[in-house]
């Protein structure tokens, strides 16, 4: 009787765990999206060998009839560009940015954007939500690029890559401005 009871007691605190169902978050209104280089990275087929050289993740807000620069993202201040976490950037090799060489890893890519140009920011900082916590005595470089007007405007956040002689340019683009980061390979 005494093994009965245990099992009764045991089924029924199984059942009642059991019972209680995960509860998974709402879609998240700025989805992340990935971004490599070469840009087909990503989807190689057997047979091919090659292989990414630098990987970008990111957030990608929508402009919603809102003024962007100047205004939602302000001037003059540290920006993660994006929404939610600073986006992150791994190097699979080493690379040069401006004149500095970066060893391969994981950084955080931040923007103080202005309104003809910005200063984008490699940082050894990652994980962290927006630029709230950022350290500017972790970063690894700071280049000035110059921004470049789009004739129509884009809605979410995009960012991509061109192949350059020796390299790459990381282009993001929002609203009616672009901006483009030299990247160039070992």
């Amino acid at each position: 009787m005494k093994k009965l009871s245990l099992f009764v007691l045991v089924a029924f605190f199984g059942l009642a765990v059991n019972a209680q169902e995960v509860k998974f978050p709402a879609l998240d209104g700025t989805p992340a999206d990935i971004a490599y280089f070469p840009v087909n990275a990503a989807k190689v087929k057997a047979g091919d060998k090659s292989s990414p050289v630098v990987k970008v993740v990111y957030s990608r807000p929508s402009k919603k009839g809102r003024e962007v620069f100047g205004a939602l993202v302000p001037y003059g201040k540290v920006n993660r560009i994006g929404a939610n976490e600073s986006i992150d950037i791994k190097f699979f090799k080493p690379v040069t940015i401006g004149k500095k060489t970066i060893p391969a890893g994981s950084y955080s890519l931040f923007a103080i954007p202005n309104e003809k140009t910005w200063t984008m920011i490699i940082n050894k900082q990652t994980d962290r939500w927006g630029a709230y916590t950022y350290d500017e005595g972790m970063d690894v470089v700071r280049v000035e690029v110059p921004v470049k007007p789009l004739a129509e405007p884009i809605e979410a956040l995009s960012i991509t890559f061109s192949e350059q002689a020796g390299g790459a340019h990381l282009h993001i683009g929002w609203d009616k401005t672009s901006v483009a980061l030299p990247i160039q390979f070992k």
